[in-house]
């Protein structure tokens, strides 16, 4: 069963709540060493490029009962980015990108969530690049809960988005002698969540 539980729309009587699934229900802090955010790129229309960024941070609420009552704030520092590459990671932290001194964070702040059914769930936000917000819409999988060795009470997630970078102003490009452009439009971005209850909170 699913984080959320319920899956009809009438309101179950308070009886009726898994208390298992109620239990989860607080405020969460992301664990920047087990939480990562990952992207790719297509390039030169015939490989993906993937890198991830080293430096997220933020927090949940979680609602066993009601996932509209959930939320999430997620901060990303834009110099932590890493594909593997130095010098790209260099040209992606420049004005041609992410401008990384001029604009140091990537932020997410949610404004709604929903149960799909099962493990499933989709969470609506504001993605804030280079000073530009838009909506970003997540999919997400519920992967468990856990009380690791040092008695911290664990949540994890895995999820999906997709999105033009050029909506954001990230429009640099180079066009290829044999058509198409270096760098595709579309970005896939993946999240690893793994979040601690914060203690003394529900």
């Amino acid at each position: 069963m699913g984080l959320f539980g319920r899956k009809n729309d009438t309101a179950p009587a308070p009886a009726a709540v898994n208390p298992e699934l109620a239990a989860l229900t607080g405020d969460y802090t992301l664990d920047p060493t087990h939480t990562s955010i990952g992207f790719v790129a297509r390039h030169a229309m015939v490989t993906n490029v993937k890198g991830s960024f080293l430096d997220v941070s933020g927090s949940l609420h979680l609602d066993g009962t009601d996932p509209a009552a959930s939320t999430a704030v997620i901060d990303v520092t834009m110099d932590s980015i890493d594909t593997g590459n130095a010098d790209r990671d260099g040209h992606l932290k420049s004005a041609d990108f992410f401008k990384t001194e001029e604009f140091p964070k990537m932020t997410f702040r949610s404004t709604g969530a929903e149960a799909l059914g099962g493990d499933d769930y989709r969470v609506t936000g504001d993605l804030t690049i280079l000073g530009t917000t838009r909506p970003l819409t997540i999919d997400l999988e519920f992967n468990g809960s856990a009380t690791d060795p040092f008695g911290n009470e664990r949540v994890g997630f895995e999820g999906k988005a997709e999105l033009l970078r050029s909506e954001w102003g990230l429009t640099w490009n180079a066009a290829l002698e044999t058509g198409g452009v270096l760098v595709s439009d579309k970005i896939k971005l993946t999240f690893d969540i793994s979040a601690i209850k914060d203690s003394g909170k529900a």
